[in-house]
This record gives structure tokens, sequence and C-alpha cells, in this order.
């Protein structure tokens, strides 16, 4: 339009045509301008809003880590440094466009901001970028960087996306031009634009707070209800279970979490406070053989109440096998005249009821005795009942024969059979009867006895010793004889009713 040769008339409306053009550019300016410090505003009181939102979340991670510590505090921890990060930057993005607005009349009079000599001294001197400049983008570098750190390991999608959307590489712009960061987007723009950008970074970061933690919310939420943390347990209908029978029970999701802390345990009447991982640790006495129940209660934080999980079960003790069962199918054995000690009971069962003539409990668990003496049968017959820890009956018995004491023996000085002793000794001695080999040590007591003397008449002696008669006949016996004693009377000690066999005879040969 200036080129060429021209009239002064036509250089007068090409002037013309510049000032009019220049004044349309001027009015779209103000109202861009406008627009930009209205966008501004908006932006402010969107933050705003984010910051009430953010400062919410924190304080109910608070509560979250009173209730659940070891769950939450891990969590806590990293929103912290976030959020550290988050307000380090903000406020230093705000004492920035503090000082680019120190010179303005009118905060509000976006017009008025149409230079953009503040910003442009303050980041770039000499066509390069100034220490304050430098300063910016390392206050971006360390909120970026620092933000995706904390969040790589676990939440590597929104780090990347932190990485992208605060990345100061250089930008290729609209004509294919390679410009730093910096430059792109700050030089040369009018301050109002400047102040946008920096407010709309600072909405960037609230926003990029709030995201993250809205994550890492919902990312320990998803894990508390997601079914790795969940666990198949096998409950039976019954903790002991016999030959023959059926297993019943049930499988069921039961969730594991080894973060979990309860603020209070009882278990049968008593805290306990041994917890692991997330778990109740018990160890008790099992108590009684039978069937024992376990009952209590579990206490747990949530919503700033105590909740209460009831305990209620049972388990069955059983007696702890020390040593084999072993029998002798023939040996099943009881006597008559003595007192039988019998053990009864069942596997599993507590308390048992035995039932035969004669028997009777003897004290301590499972010990009875047994007397068969007036019974005329030659067996008898023991009935055993009782009740499984699930409640069903059960019953046995066993048939035991019936013996009469074994025959006794006589003895002289404690010997039996053929003895050899001197003629004095056995004037002293004493007749006694004993049972070799017997299983019950009973007492046998010597009434009287018959003694014969090889060619002189019987004599029969009452008591346990030979009388004067007896020693007179044992006086005419000759050195090498054998005397006799025999049909000893002897009965049981305690028991005089009970008659024993006839007893063995025993022989003296005399060696004087």
């Amino acid at each position: 339009m200036a080129s060429g040769k021209q009239s002064p008339r036509q250089k007068m409306i090409n002037l013309m045509y510049l000032v009019f053009i220049a004044m349309m550019a001027l009015n779209m300016s103000k109202e861009v301008l406008t627009a930009f410090g209205l966008m501004n505003e908006k932006l402010i009181s969107s933050n705003t809003t984010t910051t009430a939102r953010n400062s919410a979340f924190m304080t109910g991670l608070e509560a979250k880590v009173e209730e659940q510590p070891k769950k939450y505090a891990p969590l806590k921890a990293k929103a912290d440094s976030i959020d550290q990060l988050s307000n380090s930057f903000n406020q230093y993005l705000e004492g920035l466009k503090t000082e680019l607005k120190a010179n303005l009349d009118d905060p509000r009079d976006y017009e008025a901001m149409d230079k953009a000599d503040e910003l442009d001294e303050m980041f770039f001197q000499s066509g390069r970028i100034s220490p304050e400049g430098e300063e910016f983008l390392n206050q971006i570098s360390t909120y970026r960087e620092g933000v995706a750190g904390i969040l790589e390991d676990e939440f590597p999608d929104i780090a990347n996306k932190v990485r992208d959307e605060f990345s100061t590489t250089e930008v290729t712009d609209g004509e294919n031009v390679t410009k730093p960061w910096l430059d792109y987007h700050f030089q040369g723009f009018p301050l109002i634009a400047s102040l946008t950008k920096m407010t709309q970074i600072q909405a960037d970061v609230k926003d990029t707070e709030s995201e993250i933690l809205s994550a890492m919310l919902s990312g320990q939420l998803t894990s508390d209800v997601s079914l790795k943390n969940y666990k198949a347990i096998v409950i039976p209908d019954k903790t002991a279970f016999f030959t023959g029978e059926n297993f019943k029970g049930r499988v069921v999701l039961g969730r594991f979490d080894n973060t979990l802390q309860f603020e209070k345990v009882v278990i049968n009447g008593k805290e306990v406070d041994n917890l692991q991982a997330g778990q109740v640790v018990l160890d008790f006495p099992t108590g009684n053989v039978g069937e024992n129940e376990i009952t209590g209660e579990l206490q747990y934080m949530e919503n700033d109440s105590i909740k209460i999980i009831p305990i209620k079960d049972s388990y069955a003790v059983i007696p702890k096998p020390n040593s084999a069962v072993i029998s002798a199918d023939k040996m099943n054995v009881v006597y008559r005249g003595v007192q039988n000690p019998m053990t009864i009971s069942i596997p599993g069962v507590g308390s048992v009821t035995a039932n035969a003539p004669g028997l009777r409990p003897a004290g301590g668990a499972g010990k009875y005795m047994m007397d068969v003496t007036t019974l005329q049968a030659r067996e008898v017959n023991i009935s055993v009942s009782g009740k499984l820890p699930g409640g069903e009956s059960v019953s046995d018995s066993k048939t035991f024969r019936i013996k009469d004491i074994p025959r006794p023996v006589g003895t002289i000085r404690g010997e039996d059979g053929s003895v050899s002793m001197q003629r004095n000794s056995l004037e002293i001695s004493t007749i006694g009867a004993a049972l070799p080999d017997f299983d019950f040590e009973l007492g046998l007591v010597v009434t009287g006895f018959k003694f014969k003397v090889p060619g002189q008449p019987t004599i029969q002696v009452n008591g346990q010793r030979l009388d004067d008669r007896a020693k007179a006949a044992l006086r005419r016996a000759g050195r090498g004889e054998a005397v006799q004693i025999y049909d000893i009377n002897a009965q049981l000690a305690g028991n005089s009713g009970y008659k024993l066999k006839k007893v063995a005879p025993v022989f003296v040969e005399l060696t004087n």
C-alpha cells in the first residue's frame, strides 16, 4: 500500500486506512483483554472451590488414620507430601502474580494490562532467560518430578499424566518453528494473558491434587473389596469327625486385611491383645475333654463410633493319644472276691455313663471299681454311653469273663512246694498261703492246718504255727524224713465270706 510513487492524496487515504485498522484492532484488543480478565476471575473462583474440596478430603483422611492407623497412615503420608508440594508451588505462583500486579492502580482494569513489559523484563534479559525465569521453570520441575516420584510405583498412569501436563520441553509453533517453552507461552503476551495462564497452572495443580487424592482413596477402597483380599475358609459343621461319618461343612469367602486394627478384643471374658497382621492370635488352655465354646467380640472404630462383631464358635477336645490300645481278647477277666479296678471312656466324649452289676464310680475321670463276688454267672456285660460334641449319642458294650481266685499254695518261711529245713526251724516257722503270679495283692490269713509225720497219727493244728502235740510228733521223726502240712485253712483278709479254693500242701524234708 505504501510502495511505488503515490500522490499526496493517495498517501493521505492510505494513512487514514491504517488509522482505521489500528482503531479496529485497538477495540478488538480491549475486548480480548477483558475476556482474559473474566476468565481469570472464574479460574480463581473455581480454585477456591477445589481447595475447599481437597481440604475436606485431607480432614476425612486424618479421621481414617485415627480409626485405622496401620491401613491409612501410609496413604496419609503420601497425601501430605503431595499437598505440601502443591501448596508450595501454588504460593510461589500467587506471589509471582502479586509482584506483576504491584504497579497497577486497579487490579480489575484488564484493558490497562495490555503490555508485556513487566513479565518480559522479569523472565527475559538480553534475549536469554533471566534468573527469575529459571526459578519459574525450576518451580514447575520441582512440583512435577516430586509428585510423579510419589505416584510412579502405585499410580504410574497418573505419574505420566503429571509429567506430560507440567512438561517444560521445547514447543513447535504453527509455523513449524521450535521455541523454548517459556518463550512460547509467555514472551510478548499482554500481562492479563500471562496472569491468566499462571492462574490456569494453579487450577491444574489443584485439579491434579484432587484427582490424585480421589485415586488414592478409591484405590484403597478397591483393594478393600477386591477378591484378592479374600480367602476361602472351610467351616465344618463340627470340629471332630469319626470313622464312617460324612464330612459336612461350608466354604465361605472371608476378607483378610493385614492392616486392620481392633480397638478391643474379648475372648471367653478376657481381653486379648495378641494382634498380628490384622489377626487375633488365640492361645489359651483347651479345657476339659468334650465340646468347649469360644465366645467374645471384636470392637473396631468406624465413622467415629465403635462397631462390634460378636464371636461364637465351639471346638472339641479329645484325650491326647499317649499310648497304644492293645488288648488280649482272651484276657477280659474280672475276679470274684476282689475289687477289680476299671478305666472306662469314649474318645472325644468328656463324660460317659457305664452300667453293669457290681460296677461303681471310684473317683477321677473314667475310674470305676467292679465287685462280682456275689454274681453266679460266668460273664458280665458292661454298657457305656455318652454324647459326642455335636450332640449325637454313642454307646458301646463289652463282655468280661468272671473267674474265681486261683488255688493258693501253702508256704513255710515264705517258701512253697518241697522245702528242706532243720527240725528246730520248723518248730518256730509260720505256716502261710500265697497266690503266686496273681495280679492282685491279697492278704491271706491261715487259721489252721493238718500236720503229718510218717508212721504217726495226723494232728489238727489251730493257728499258724505248730502246737505242742505237733512239736512232740516232730521230735520223733527221723533225719531225712518228709513231714506234710496239708488241708491248710485260709481266708481273705477283710472278706472272710469268700471261700477260697483248697490250698495246696507244703512238704518239709528234715535235715537233722
